[in-house]
């Protein structure tokens, strides 16, 4: 539904820090899904770990805030808008992620009151839970972050 290009319209990450590849479904202020492709050569495995390359759950959770800030940002009225984060909670890692593997994330709408939005990310990898967790983002204004 949106490619690399499109999302870059939309976010202001670029790499090494965006983790959002594509866009496979959305339902405008209710859902979304897409995916990020785990490639040997992302710059944190050099480190995490030598000799047996696990993805950081940090970088699942910033894919999955990232995905909600495209179905967020996306909207004419917020573009151009930037979203922060304020909470992760009832975050549980389920499996590993490694290079090799496609990141696949759903995102579900809790809540959307004024410029607080509370969603429920999910991530697999081939069908099998790896990660999932509430996130509370803050929209700001560029100009007031």
């Amino acid at each position: 539904m949106l490619d690399a290009q499109q999302i870059k319209e939309i976010l202001p990450h670029r790499s090494p820090f965006l983790f959002v590849d594509r866009v496979t479904e959305m339902e405008p202020g209710k859902s979304i899904k897409g995916y990020k492709n785990i490639s040997m050569n992302e710059y944190f495995f050099q480190g995490h770990f030598p000799g047996h390359p696990i993805l950081p759950g940090v970088i699942i959770c910033e894919a999955m805030a990232q995905l909600s800030g495209v179905l967020f940002l996306h909207d004419e009225e917020q573009r151009g808008k930037l979203a922060f984060f304020g909470a992760l909670d009832q975050v549980r890692f389920k499996r590993p992620v490694v290079p090799g593997d496609r990141l696949d994330m759903e995102i579900e709408v809790i809540s959307a009151r004024h410029s607080i939005i509370k969603v429920k990310g999910k991530a697999f990898v081939d069908g099998e839970l790896a990660c999932e967790g509430i996130i509370t983002c803050k929209l700001i204004d560029r100009n007031n972050s």
